[in-house]
């Protein structure tokens, strides 16, 4: 040793000096906004950002050799000294509040989803930066031990919903948060309520950037009425005061991508964390609706004017065979302006027969149900295999049509009423401008107003292979009742049936939408369906070895297989619980929590 060199003491070294290189600052917890990736990363915050970072902060971090986004989901966090931890990169703007950091990973939970998916809907959908006023959140961030009032209000189908929501407004004590079934009704209803001089902002996704950005930091600085559509159920709202649902029943309101989460369950567990009340408003209420509140009904007068004039059109006893253009329907056809056409099969056919030897066209691969998408095609929908139009019994190209497509009935209804029909389907861009147009159910959501609407197969729709069939059959008459706007408008339905005592065709008939929920209820509670009991779909490659991990915890109930599993339990605490605790296994799996079309 060196003359005058002290030896060194190791008790003198701290160790985390010696042990560790980690920068200076406090430590937050941060979700990568990185599809697959479940974990959560520890970064330190320099100096130079530590003012600008809180719960819900959106940054950049540097993960594996890359920089990716993310979201700090806690601050302050306490790790062991000899940890080596990288500083946050930059800070990008403001994200979602700490309340709905909490919700999204309530709803990670409830719906075996990732918090991502979540956080994401809940951040503006541009950069927001960390100046724009932002009034705290008073607010627990878990539910209270006192439910939130929930009230279900049943309207006729033609009734006017603005009058409910400036009402709610103006009961609130706070901001309200308004949802609607579509982008293009929440855009409809804000401009409506500017005009009034409400303050309001519209948060919606599929705005140019800087302009949802902007509307997005409207909603975050309080002082307005908030709408949106399903990702409205994430929008910032500091001071909620009310939630609105307009037309709950609707479908659009469940996200069909995984995870399955569905915006009214979102703001009913919002709600309740806020302790605020919550009013679902529909002409035709889910079960799960009924369930969450209480039922506010219209007096049986006012009820049946808001539904439009039915007309039943018996076919039990005419030709199965027998096509869809039956006299009651061409006399409509003649009398009414205009006149949209429903029924769900696209193509030119969904079921025909050889018209040599009567055999049922099917597959030849796999004998499953074919289609015919044009002239010279016939395809499995089973399989995908294509062949000509041929019949592979005894190879006549001569084939009767026994339940005809969009396109080749609306040849047909051309051909009836002498004039152009316009064709409408779930893909189709075009907005039809005819006076008679056919299509399938998404002629209902093209179209605003009709002077009639026929249901040219409504069995389609009541036997169909779904569990909510009926309940989904009838919120198709509401919407075509809606469009033709009630009795006193003079509008019409007609619906074509073997099965005119259905409780779905009775319930219209009478204007009384309680009948199918009655019935339904009956059914859901003896098959133990939702929302008697929670239920879970799981499916994909990864499904047998997810679903082998969850075994047969205690409260649950597993059927299925060959590649397709149900997951039933009494309650979504001990449905959802069994299922997080499960690792996910690498590969596609697909977990459907309260599926609709099942």
């Amino acid at each position: 040793m060196p003359r005058g060199q002290k030896a060194l003491d190791l008790d003198d070294v701290r160790p985390d000096v010696r042990a560790t290189t980690r920068p200076p600052g406090r430590v937050v917890r941060v979700v990568p906004d990185v599809a697959g990736i479940a974990k959560r990363f520890d970064y330190v915050v320099p100096a130079r950002l530590d003012d600008q970072v809180e719960v819900g902060t959106v940054v950049r971090i540097d993960l594996h050799g890359r920089r990716v986004a993310g979201w700090v989901v806690e601050v302050d966090v306490e790790t062991p000294p000899d940890v080596d931890l990288k500083e946050l990169a930059r800070v990008t703007g403001v994200g979602p509040s700490p309340d709905l950091v909490a919700l999204a990973d309530w709803a990670a939970w409830r719906w075996a989803g990732r918090p991502r998916t979540f956080l994401r809907a809940a951040s503006p959908p541009g950069r927001v930066r960390g100046d724009v006023t932002r009034p705290p959140v008073t607010r627990c961030q878990a539910p209270s031990d006192r439910p939130s009032p929930v009230t279900v209000r049943r309207v006729p189908p033609a009734a006017d919903r603005y009058p409910i929501v400036t009402s709610a407004i103006e009961e609130t004590a706070g901001d309200a948060l308004v949802l609607c079934p579509s982008v293009a009704q929440a855009r409809a209803l804000a401009d409506r309520l500017r005009r009034d001089g409400r303050p309001t902002a519209l948060v919606a996704h599929d705005q140019p950037g800087t302009a949802a950005a902007g509307e997005w930091a409207r909603a975050a600085a309080g002082g307005c009425t908030v709408v949106g559509a399903r990702a409205g159920a994430w929008a910032p709202v500091p001071r909620l005061g009310q939630v609105v649902v307009l037309d709950e029943h609707d479908e659009a309101y469940a996200e069909e991508g995984s995870p399955t989460w569905h915006a009214r369950d979102v703001v009913l567990e919002r709600a309740a964390r806020a302790e605020v009340p919550v009013l679902l408003v529909s002409s035709n209420p889910t079960l799960e609706a009924l369930a969450a509140g209480v039922l506010v009904a219209p007096e049986r007068s006012a009820e049946r004017r808001g539904w439009p004039a039915l007309e039943v059109v018996d076919r039990r006893e005419e030709d199965p065979a027998a096509g869809m253009l039956t006299e009651p329907l061409a006399a409509l056809l003649r009398r009414a302006g205009r006149v949209l056409c429903v029924v769900n099969r696209t193509g030119r056919s969904r079921l025909s027969a050889c018209a040599i030897c009567r055999e049922v066209v099917a597959c030849a691969t796999c004998e499953g149900p074919v289609i015919q998408p044009d002239e010279d095609t016939l395809r499995c929908t089973r399989c995908g295999t294509e062949r000509p139009v041929l019949c592979h019994i005894c190879g006549s190209t001569r084939f009767r049509v026994l339940r005809p497509g969009v396109s080749r009935l609306r040849e047909e209804l051309a051909a009836l009423v002498g004039e152009p029909v316009d064709e409408v389907t779930g893909a189709a861009a075009a907005v039809p401008t005819s006076r008679v147009v056919v299509g399938t159910e998404a002629v209902l959501h093209r179209v605003t107003t009709a002077d009639a609407v026929a249901f040219l197969d409504i069995d389609q729709e009541l036997l169909a292979p779904r569990e909510r069939a009926r309940e989904q059959a009838f919120a198709l008459l509401a919407r075509a009742a809606r469009l033709v706007r009630g009795r006193e408008e003079h509008g019409r339905l007609l619906v074509q049936t073997r099965r005119p005592e259905d409780v779905v065709i009775q319930a219209a008939l009478h204007a009384d939408p309680a009948r199918v929920a009655e019935a339904e209820a009956e059914v859901r509670r003896t098959f133990r369906l939702s929302p008697f009991a929670a239920v879970a779909d799981v499916s994909g490659v990864a499904a047998p070895a997810f679903v082998a991990a969850l075994g047969r915890p205690p409260g649950i109930e597993v059927q299925g297989g060959g590649g397709a599993w149900r997951i039933r339990a009494d309650d979504h605490t001990t449905l959802c619980a069994a299922l997080a605790a499960v690792e996910r296994p690498p590969g596609r799996l697909r977990i459907d929590v309260d599926p609709l079309r099942a």
